[in-house]
């Protein structure tokens, strides 16, 4: 993959952690209430750092994952309580809940992003938004459900 490409999916990831974040504050009651806010956060910006305050649609490879986290949110909270020891999704901080659940939506359901990268791309994040001991928790989480993938007690696309 190419630079470029790498920095503009790192951006993408971080928009949307902010929808997906944003939405937990949200009654979301469809997909049409997820598209609108997607469409209310500023584009990430271009590779030659120019940016661009129109309302985005909704497309690419950002939208993809806020979409693909928000059908998938359930099976992705039962997957996170699989995975974090003793403790429940409902007790994990916003920020953590849905850096995991991004995490694991990409581990699982995107084919073209393999396991390893979805785990740093996570713990990135963590380290821009979240606590500071928060990474260690997403690292042994994310982890955890990597172990499950190579041993095959969970699979992509489940």
């Amino acid at each position: 993959m190419s630079k470029n490409k790498n920095n503009g999916r790192r951006a993408a990831r971080a928009q949307a952690f902010q929808v997906l974040y944003s939405l937990s504050f949200a009654d979301v009651t469809g997909e049409e209430d997820v598209r609108r806010a997607f469409s209310l956060f500023p584009a990430p910006p271009a590779p030659d750092g120019s940016t661009d305050d129109a309302p985005q649609a909704a497309e690419g490879f950002a939208w993809e994952l806020v979409r693909g986290v928000w059908l998938k949110n359930d099976d992705l909270d039962r997957l996170i309580g699989r995975f974090s020891r003793n403790w429940r999704v409902d007790r994990l901080g916003r920020v953590e809940a849905t850096l995991l659940r991004l995490a694991l939506y990409e581990m699982l359901y995107r084919q073209d992003v393999p396991p390893k990268v979805a785990i740093n791309e996570a713990l990135e994040l963590t380290r821009q938004f979240g606590e500071d001991n928060a990474v260690s928790f997403v690292n042994g989480v994310l982890d955890a459900a990597a172990r499950a993938l190579e041993d095959g007690s969970l699979t992509r696309g489940a």
